[in-house]
């Protein structure tokens, strides 16, 4: 998965934020939705993605996987990412 074209990535200080420049629209993440759309912006598949968030955040796997799938399942409806 990669960031549709048109859309940034920046970091803050409490995750990072997500732009639309196509509509101006934007969404801002926790750390750990950084850390979700960081990967998948590196071209890390969803599974890696969740092993990586499980790790970093110290959470069960298959709560990982469900809250990569969940996140990226909004993001690819809202046009921000695509498979």
């Amino acid at each position: 998965m990669r960031l549709s074209n048109g859309v940034a990535l920046t970091s803050t200080d409490y995750g990072a934020v997500l732009l639309d420049e196509r509509d101006g629209t934007y969404w801002q993440l926790n750390d750990s939705g950084a850390v979700i759309v960081g990967a998948l912006a590196e071209g890390l598949a969803p599974d890696a993605v969740a092993e990586r968030l499980a790790a970093e955040f110290d959470v069960d796997a298959a709560e990982a996987r469900a809250d990569v799938r969940e996140l990226v399942r909004r993001l690819v409806e809202a046009g921000i990412v695509r498979p």
